[in-house]
């Protein structure tokens, strides 16, 4: 091993170790690898996480990707043999790496409240600020990002029970409004929706900010207390036990504090996918969300799960993914989200992503000097 930081390291390892490498067809990457390069060199670069691969060591590969002639799968995986390392993320605990899953949903909106339609997406409040260690008060711990600015005074801005209970009514900021509290919070924690209106119009949003508080997931909560078997936790199984306790329903969405704020994005092109936190269009099965702390966007990491089989009919997940986006529940060197696509059909996919994986991150050659 080499390179290591704090809880994990990096192992080179060659291709023909990477199990599922030679059944796997990365050619779809290449469209949004010349995404990446065009944010990179045009627009601003991505923050470089702890691992200390930057934005930079990632343009070699993508100016070769503008002109690479690829006509099949084979031309993809040669391409990457010829420009990248493999290493294997080994966690020091000796843990496996854990991917779940996610999705874009799509929800029935109003653009006006009315006795049905009564639960807002909100826009980003303008008292909400970015936090840093400059301005981050010593009351607030590294953890938030963001916080509230009241006549020159910053502390934690209101939770989710506090926004649900009115804080921000009033205000202006509502978006549109759901049928649902439900819906609009399992829109928080995918960080995305399209949003269909009764005369058939669609917009969509995306993660604007949050109001800081860490995420915590209400599945956990919900195993805890003895209501889901941890067997049997899923997107669904939350869903169906919420639906069936109505009574507790905020009590239960209050134990998540995480509270998420939305912008309106173009719709034109509904074929793509969202625009994640790279900047760029999430593809369905290649899109990995991961701990911005740690990665750099942009980054091509092989992820394979022995028992992830639903997602390519039967066979083991084992696919090359580029990392797009992150999440507040994203968190460790070998934790991801795999971005199953959008609508009803890529949640019941999403919903049942729970598995270990193994993480391998393909370092372009220039940079692989540095780990090998």
């Amino acid at each position: 091993m080499s390179e290591e930081t704090p809880g994990f390291a990096l192992q080179a390892i060659s291709f023909d170790d990477l199990e599922g490498w030679k059944d796997d067809d990365p050619s779809g990457l290449f469209e949004v690898m010349e995404a990446c390069r065009r944010q990179i060199s045009e627009v601003k670069a991505y923050r470089t996480g702890s691992l200390g691969l930057t934005a930079q060591d990632l343009l070699p590969l993508f100016e070769a990707a503008r002109s690479a002639r690829i006509s099949s799968a084979a031309d993809a995986r040669a391409f990457f043999q010829s420009n990248c390392r493999p290493f294997r993320i080994c966690r020091m605990d000796g843990s496996p790496g854990f991917v779940t899953a996610f999705y874009e949903p799509e929800v029935l909106v109003s653009a006006v409240p009315d006795e049905n339609y009564r639960f807002p997406f909100y826009r980003r409040p303008d008292d909400l600020i970015d936090l840093d260690e400059g301005n981050r008060p010593a009351a607030l711990p590294d953890s938030y990002a963001f916080g509230r600015l009241t006549d020159g005074k910053i502390d934690a801005y209101p939770d989710r029970r506090e926004i649900d209970e009115g804080f921000l009514a009033g205000r202006g900021l509502e978006i549109a409004w759901a049928e649902s509290k439900v819906d609009v919070f399992f829109v928080h924690v995918q960080g995305a929706a399209r949003l269909r209106y009764p005369d058939g119009a669609i917009g969509r949003i995306t993660y604007a900010a949050k109001a800081g508080h860490p995420f915590s997931a209400i599945g956990k909560l919900l195993i805890e207390r003895g209501e889901i078997e941890r067997s049997e936790i899923s997107m669904q199984a939350i869903r169906r036990w919420l639906a069936s306790h109505p009574g507790q329903v905020d009590e239960i969405l209050w134990h998540n504090r995480s509270y998420i704020f939305f912008r309106e994005v173009p719709a034109a092109d509904l074929n793509a996918g969202p625009i994640a936190a790279a900047k760029v269009p999430l593809i369905a099965g290649r899109s990995l969300a991961v701990d911005r702390l740690i990665h750099t966007f942009g980054f091509p990491f092989f992820i394979r799960s022995e028992n992830l089989i639903h997602l390519d009919g039967g066979r083991p997940f084992a696919r090359l993914m580029l990392a797009l986006d992150t999440g507040s529940a994203i968190v460790g060197p070998a934790r991801g989200d795999i971005f199953t696509g959008s609508g009803d059909q890529a949640g019941e996919l999403a919903g049942t992503v729970r598995h270990d994986a193994d993480f391998f991150i393909l370092l372009p050659n220039a940079a692989a000097e540095r780990f090998a």
